[in-house]
């Protein structure tokens, strides 16, 4: 099969297309022909070669994927070949089969196409788990997210316009916060041109908010501690801006802060199927009645994952890339 597994890590260029032999779905996984592939940061720090994948991964790059079951491991029910799923996985999605556990899976209802499915399970599994399970929010609540024109971001836009959250984004130009804006955000910061904490502020009159979703990380971590209002919750889920903090102790307990964090990949597969089977009971229906779709920047086939990766590093684009191989 056609695949992007580069052998060293380096710039875009090593995106380069070539043969290795079809997985083959072991218990309770199945094997997909992809459509399509979502691309998300962690594949461009993998290929930098500062994310490598967890023990018993593949090194073929690729978080998500959507495609039509061909084969199935012992224990699946048979009712799923030839099925359009989509899944998250834990690598191999720029190819052209990958293999997934069958509970990471989600059916890929009429209202989405391939392209559109491809985007969906990496930040959907993402923002779940970590503004409404880590960071408790529930309707009502005012939340803001960093970065509110990437993936994350306008999968939280999304999901708080559905389950009633006030959601504040920052972006880095005018035009982002526009879009970001009419997608659903009820405001947008530009970061470049206003101190968002004064912002956040003055938005919420002084009361602040009731949790951060954050993947800036560095010295945006004490700033966004001051957006908080008291028992505010702060999810880390990406350091972008650097692995450490110096954080007000004190103030952590005198206005009873939560700080916490995690990551996705490595977690086993029985956790993101729990994952995904709340998503199919909460959120699916929302998917499945075209509430709910992902804001696709550019697709780009799999021979052009350098491109797509360049896109992604020029930090240009509004919603998900996703490599189409069909």
């Amino acid at each position: 099969m056609r695949a992007i597994d580069p052998e060293d890590a380096g710039g875009p260029e090593v995106l380069v297309v070539m043969d290795r032999p079809v997985p083959q779905p072991g218990a309770g996984e199945v094997l997909l022909k992809v459509a399509a592939a979502g691309v998300n940061r962690p594949d461009v720090m993998q290929r930098r070669g500062l994310y490598p994948p967890p023990p018993g991964a593949p090194s073929i790059l690729g978080l998500e994927v959507a495609g039509t079951v061909v084969a199935l491991g012992e224990g699946v029910g048979p009712e799923l070949m030839g099925q359009p799923m989509c899944a998250l996985v834990a690598g191999g999605g720029y190819a052209e089969y990958c293999v997934a556990p069958a509970g990471q899976c989600l059916p890929v209802p009429e209202a989405l196409s391939m392209a559109e499915a491809a985007a969906i399970p990496e930040t959907l599994f993402t923002v779940w788990t970590n503004l409404f399970e880590r960071a408790f929010a529930v309707e009502g609540d005012m939340v803001l997210v960093h970065g509110g024109t990437s993936g994350i971001g306008t999968t939280a836009i999304a999901l708080a316009r559905i389950f009633g959250l006030t959601i504040i984004v920052t972006a880095g130009s005018d035009a982002k916060c526009e879009a970001a804006r009419a997608l659903g955000a009820s405001h947008a910061i530009n970061y470049n041109a206003e101190d968002f904490v004064a912002r956040v502020k003055e938005i919420t009159g002084g009361k602040g908010v009731a949790a951060v979703l954050d993947m800036v990380g560095g010295d945006y971590l004490p700033r966004n501690l001051q957006c908080l209002a008291d028992d505010g919750r702060h999810v880390s889920i990406a350091v972008q801006r650097g692995a450490k903090a110096e954080v007000p102790i004190f103030e952590i307990m005198r206005r009873r802060l939560t700080l916490t964090g995690s990551t996705l990949r490595a977690r086993d597969s029985a956790f993101k199927s729990l994952v995904a089977d709340e998503l199919a009971q909460q959120v699916w229906p929302h998917v499945e009645a075209g509430r709910l779709k992902p804001v696709i920047d550019r697709t780009y086939t799999l021979a052009d994952a350098a491109e797509a990766h360049r896109r992604m590093e020029a930090g240009d684009h509004v919603g998900k890339i996703v490599l189409t191989l069909v």
